[in-house]
C-alpha cells in the first residue's frame, strides 16, 4: 500500500474573500456589516467607525452595491462562488486521494469553521489553509488566519496547520499569468499598453508595516519580465480605494483617464490579484473603469479574464499545496 494511502488525508482549505448570497439589498448589506466589522479591514476605532458603518454605509450602500451584483450575477449564483466552487473540484481532481479539499469564504458562505470542521470529521490531522490571495495583507491573509485560529480555539485535539502566507512570486503562479496574457493576445491582438491592477489597501497601512504594495510590485515586474515588455509598455496601479483617506497610487481609474487623454487608444487590463472573477473585475474594472477610459479619449478597454479554472492555474495551485503538504 502507497504511503499516501496508508496516512491519514491531509486537508486543503481554500478561501477565498466572500460574496453576498444574492442580489439583494438584504444580502449585500449582511455581507457588507460581516466584512466591514471586521477589525484587519477596517482599523478606525470602533466609537468612529461604527455608527459610519451602521449610520451610513449600511443604509445608503447596498442598494447601489446589489445592483452592480445583479449586473453580473449567473445561474450557478455569485461569479466569485461559482468560480471558486470550479477551483476546488479541480484542486480535488489534482490531488487524488492525497488530500481532501474544502472551499470557504471567510465573510457569508460556505462557513469557515463549517468548512474546516468537515475537514476534522473526514480524519484531515494536517490542514493546509491556502487564502487565495497571491500577495499577503493583513487586511486579507492575516484575517483569514484569525478565522482559522478562533477555530481551533474550540479544539481539543488540534490538527497539525500549514498556513500558505503568500505566492506572489511562484514560478508557476508567474507563468500562469504570463500565458493567460499571451492567450488573450493571440485571441484578440495586443493593445498599445497592458496594465496591471490591484485591490488598493490605505496607504497607512504599508506606513504600519504591511508588506502588501511591495509584493504586487513585484508580481507585476516579474510578470513584465516573462512578457518581456519594456518600461513604456504596461503600468501597474491599485483599484478600489473607498473613503476619503489616501490609498496605495497610482491610482487605476485616473490613470486610464491619463492615458485616454494622451491618446492612448487601446488598453489591456489584467488583475494579477484576484484568482478568480468577481464584481471587483467584472463591473468595476470591465464596466466602470472601461467607461472611465472612453470618457477620456480611449476607443477600447479589453479586461484579460483572472485565471479562474485555468489548468495552468489548477497547476499551479497544486504544486504549492503539494510544497507545503511535504513541508
Amino acid at each position: 500500500m502507497s504511503l499516501e494511502r496508508s496516512n491519514p488525508p491531509s486537508g486543503v482549505l481554500l478561501v477565498n474573500l466572500g460574496t453576498p448570497d444574492a442580489p439583494t439589498a438584504k444580502a449585500v448589506r449582511r455581507y457588507l456589516a460581516e466584512f466591514l466589522s471586521d477589525r484587519r479591514v477596517v482599523e478606525i476605532p470602533r466609537l468612529i467607525w461604527l455608527p459610519i458603518l451602521y449610520g451610513l454605509i449600511l443604509t445608503l450602500r447596498p442598494g447601489r452595491v446589489a445592483g452592480n451584483y445583479a449586473a453580473i450575477w449567473t445561474e450557478g449564483g455569485s461569479p466569485l462562488l461559482a468560480i471558486s466552487r470550479q477551483q476546488a473540484a479541480a484542486l480535488q481532481a489534482s490531488l487524488g486521494e492525497a488530500a481532501h479539499v474544502e472551499l470557504a469564504m471567510r465573510y457569508g458562505n460556505p462557513d469557515l469553521a463549517a468548512a474546516l470542521q468537515k475537514l476534522r470529521e473526514q480524519g484531515c490531522n494536517q490542514i493546509i489553509v491556502l487564502p487565495m490571495y497571491p500577495q499577503y495583507s493583513a487586511t486579507t491573509t492575516a484575517s483569514v488566519f484569525d478565522a482559522v485560529f478562533d477555530f481551533c480555539r474550540s479544539q481539543r485535539n488540534l490538527p497539525a496547520l500549514n498556513m500558505v502566507r503568500d505566492y506572489h512570486d511562484e514560478p508557476a503562479y508567474i507563468a500562469a499569468l504570463a500565458s493567460s496574457v499571451q492567450a488573450h493576445w493571440q485571441a484578440h491582438g495586443k493593445a498599445q499598453r497592458l496594465l496591471m491592477s490591484f485591490h488598493g489597501i490605505p496607504q497607512r497601512n504599508v506606513e504600519l508595516g504591511d508588506p502588501y504594495a511591495r509584493q504586487c510590485e513585484h508580481t507585476a515586474t516579474l510578470l513584465a519580465n516573462a512578457l518581456q515588455l519594456g518600461e513604456a509598455d504596461w503600468a501597474m496601479t491599485y483599484q478600489s480605494r473607498f473613503g476619503k483617506a489616501a490609498w496605495l497610487q497610482p491610482y487605476t481609474d485616473k490613470t486610464l483617464a491619463a492615458w485616454g487623454a494622451a491618446g492612448i487608444r487601446t488598453v489591456d487590463v489584467i488583475c494579477p490579484g484576484f484568482p478568480a472573477d468577481c464584481l471587483e473585475t467584472l463591473e468595476e474594472i470591465r464596466v466602470e473603469n472601461a467607461d472611465v477610459f472612453k470618457a477620456a479619449g480611449g476607443e477600447q478597454l479589453h479586461y484579460i479574464p483572472a485565471l479562474n479554472e485555468r489548468p495552468e492555474h489548477i497547476k499551479a495551485l497544486t504544486a504549492i499545496i503539494r510544497k507545503h503538504m511535504a513541508g
